[in-house]
């Protein structure tokens, strides 16, 4: 069996060639790039603007919420569209056209559960 062990040290020398490369750059970039750390230069950046006040920041839960909903039609756009060509080829009539109604009354379950919980509701 020395080949079956053979093709585990040509994949241990490629890791770790692969490996060398990247600490060389990393090593390279840290020794020829310049430092030199100020005050200003080690200050917090929110968006061009100083930071006022506390780390602390309040969000709100509800835009997660509305991203959340926004990922969930978007897959729904993304699995209607090659549903509608396979439907079209012969023998997947019936069997896509179950598993379609079966998926969208998922969504519309958790879309009802948004409706009733008011999170569609924007004010």
């Amino acid at each position: 069996m020395p080949n079956y062990f053979d093709s585990y040290a040509l994949v241990m020398a490629l890791l770790l060639v692969g490996g060398g490369i990247v600490a060389g750059g990393l090593a390279a970039n840290r020794m020829l790039r310049p430092h030199r750390p100020t005050a200003e230069k080690l200050m917090t950046y929110e968006c061009g603007v100083d930071p006022v006040g506390e780390g602390w920041a309040h969000s709100y839960v509800r835009y997660y919420v509305f991203a959340y909903l926004y990922v969930v039609f978007a897959v729904d756009a993304v699995f209607l569209f090659p549903w509608a060509t396979v439907f079209d080829a012969p023998g997947y009539g019936f069997t896509t056209l179950g598993e379609m109604f079966v998926f969208l009354a998922f969504l519309a379950t958790g879309l009802a559960y948004a409706a009733k919980k008011g999170v569609l509701s924007w004010a």
